[in-house]
């Protein structure tokens, strides 16, 4: 039968071929290209259709013997199951750690604000902001997860709690710019103030960091009321329209570092003033001169903790700096500074053993999560043995899941706390 089938194909292509040539001969040269293309689309047709006869057939002789089986389908190709994190939308290749060893930010294990509008309802303007414009809580199709969707092209949208900035602290946030020819995604506003307003004008702080989102690069503001702005500009990496970018700002001291797609997109040694102090953090836009967007993931941690401190004199080392892909065990090519950090202290002291031990939030059921942070935290020694050179007999492996709470899963905060990597001295 398959015999037949193979011979049935060659001569209705042979037939095909003969016929199709036969209709370009004296053809004029100037449409002789379009019947060429013509042909070759029919012969491609021909070759599908008896090649589909083939695979049919064959199927049809392989089911006879063998019954689909549930367990040839891969995990990956499987819907995760609910975990502590929110579901992915789409799939997103790993890019190796080291394409991002300029990612040389460690996060401190210490979180001053975590927003991604999980307790507000679509529709809704988000409790814990206010704005002198217009917004409401958005999902998007390109992106898991609850958005603020800064409606407007103008106007400020401010985080209402006053947040005590450190000296050396990160913000992280994911931003969706909308299409359109203006110049700003967004800015963002970190200041001062010397009387606690809830929508007071970043422009008339105290002291101020005022970053600029623009579609074709990066600015910054130095802000002392009084005197002249210290301004930084790059066009490194701008973001993406209609796409989802991470950004991170680094701020320590006095200097300023941004990051985007991998790439420290900007560093501005001196972009502070020695005696700036922060209390507040807005978005805004500029009448005539901004787009708008969509703005989740907003994240604030303090930086730099004493990591060879906290393993050797403390024996334990809390990480809010190892990022994973909602509900992946996959270590993110962000997680490159904290990991970096982690691999000094290990390779510098032959002695020291460390148990990695990975912790959820309690959305979703045990036993997902307990899996999760098993699965994470053995990704994370691969990672450390992999990519920085580990000795991996120095490191086991645990997972508690969501059975071992730093805070109540009661707000974005506490949940976020409760999603961490622990190294403790074994």
């Amino acid at each position: 039968m398959k015999a037949l089938i193979a011979c049935c194909i060659s001569v209705f292509m042979f037939g095909l071929i003969q016929t199709s040539t036969a209709q370009i001969i004296n053809v004029p040269k100037r449409a002789e290209k379009k019947a060429v293309n013509r042909v070759n689309t029919k012969i491609d047709r021909g070759i599908d259709k008896g090649l589909d006869a083939v695979e049919k057939e064959l199927e049809g002789d392989h089911n006879k013997d063998n019954k689909p089986d549930n367990k040839d389908i891969k995990e990956s190709d499987k819907s995760p199951n609910p975990g502590d994190d929110k579901f992915v939308v789409g799939t997103q290749e790993k890019e190796p750690l080291k394409a991002f060893s300029q990612y040389d930010f460690v996060p401190g294990d210490h979180i001053l604000l975590y927003e991604d509008f999980s307790q507000d309802a679509v529709g809704d303007f988000p409790a814990l902001w206010t704005t002198n414009k217009a917004g409401e809580i958005n999902t998007l199709n390109v992106a898991s997860g609850k958005w603020l969707n800064l409606n407007s092209t103008e106007g400020i949208w401010w985080f209402l709690k006053p947040i005590d900035f450190p000296k050396n602290f990160i913000v992280e946030f994911d931003v969706v710019p909308k299409k359109g020819a203006a110049r700003y995604a967004v800015g963002v506003a970190i200041y001062g103030e010397s009387a606690f307003r809830e929508m007071s004008d970043p422009f008339s702080c105290k002291t101020g960091l005022i970053v600029n989102v623009a579609k074709t690069g990066w600015e910054t503001q130095g802000l002392k009321s009084g005197n002249p702005k210290i301004t930084g500009n790059s066009d490194i990496k701008p973001v993406e329209e209609e796409k989802v970018n991470h950004v991170i700002i680094w701020v320590q001291n006095r200097r300023v570092r941004i990051y985007h797609k991998g790439e420290k997109v900007l560093d501005m040694p001196t972009n502070l003033y020695d005696d700036s102090k922060f209390s507040r953090i807005a978005f805004q836009l500029y009448r005539g001169a901004s787009s708008s967007s969509y703005v989740s993931e907003i994240k604030i941690t303090t930086a730099s903790p004493d990591t060879r401190s906290k393993l050797l004199t403390e024996g334990k080392l809390i990480t809010y700096g190892i990022y994973f892909d909602v509900n992946k065990d996959i270590v993110k090519p962000e997680s490159y500074g904290t990991l970096n950090d982690i691999a000094k202290v290990l390779n510098e002291v032959p002695a020291l053993k460390v148990e990695i031990v990975g912790h959820t939030d309690s959305d979703g059921a045990d036993a997902a999560n307990l899996d999760l942070s098993k699965r994470r935290a053995a990704s994370v020694k691969n990672e450390l043995v992999k990519t920085f050179n580990v000795n991996g007999e120095r490191l086991v492996t645990n997972g508690a899941g969501e059975s071992q709470p730093v805070a109540p899963n009661d707000t974005p905060v506490n949940k976020a706390l409760n999603r961490r990597v622990e190294f403790i001295r074994m």
